[in-house]
């Protein structure tokens, strides 16, 4: 009887450029803010999708993307820093 080996064994078992640089692991945790606020929109809006929307749900919307917006600011702010900190 002959063992069964799966192909991605294989090929995972040489996969080491898989795995993320240290600059993106940076780059990641430099945007998670941004991807919360994201992540808080969306569970907002998915919420209101099976019911009639009312005044508070209106506000929550609003501020879920004010915050989204805030976050945006605050990331695009830190990488123009962290650019010409580097140039």
């Amino acid at each position: 009887m002959n063992p069964i080996v799966t192909v991605q064994d294989a090929v995972t078992a040489f996969a080491d450029w898989l795995e993320p640089t240290d600059a993106e692991l940076d780059a990641i945790e430099l945007e998670m803010p941004l991807i919360r606020a994201e992540v808080e929109l969306l569970d907002t809006q998915i919420s209101l999708l099976d019911r009639p929307v009312t005044e508070v749900d209106t506000r929550r919307v609003r501020r879920a993307r004010r915050k989204v917006l805030a976050a945006c600011l605050a990331v695009t702010n830190q990488t123009s820093a962290v650019s010409e900190v580097a140039a």
